[in-house]
């Protein structure tokens, strides 16, 4: 009966010993990222028109200076990407758009940077995808 309070009792006083020190370790510290919030928009281009012909960087470059940057003058980046699409593989490009959530007109102004590049370069469709991240300059 001894032996069997002195093992209960060892059995509780560990336990305790163990809910104390757990109840009592510093709290793990969350790093801030540094940063504001900023919303990313990636817009992916077909590089080939329907008749097979290609949509050069020089076609892509020209297209950004006119479309795009005016939209965008703070900065974007776009880069040359290789793709599948309806069951075709295609040379494209990536265009990455960083901008604060204060930039009411920039849903507009994307929309139209896709329905432009359609109707100038007849494609389909502009894959639209966007994310919010933090961003620091």
């Amino acid at each position: 009966m001894t032996t069997r309070r002195t093992a209960i009792a060892g059995m509780v006083t560990a336990l305790m010993l163990g809910l104390t020190a757990a109840g009592t370790a510093a709290p793990a510290t969350v790093e801030q990222t540094p940063g504001e919030p900023y919303k990313r928009t990636e817009l992916y281009f077909g590089g080939s028109r329907p008749d097979g012909s290609p949509i050069t960087p020089a076609d892509f470059e020209v297209f950004l200076d006119k479309e795009v940057t005016p939209a965008f003058p703070d900065g974007l980046t776009w880069l040359e990407a290789h793709g599948q699409w309806m069951g075709g593989k295609e040379d494209s490009y990536v265009l990455i758009l960083l901008y604060p959530y204060d930039k009411r007109e920039a849903n507009r102004e994307i929309e139209e940077i896709r329905t432009d590049y359609k109707t100038q370069f007849q494609q389909q469709s502009v894959l639209r995808a966007d994310s919010v991240e933090r961003v620091s300059f």
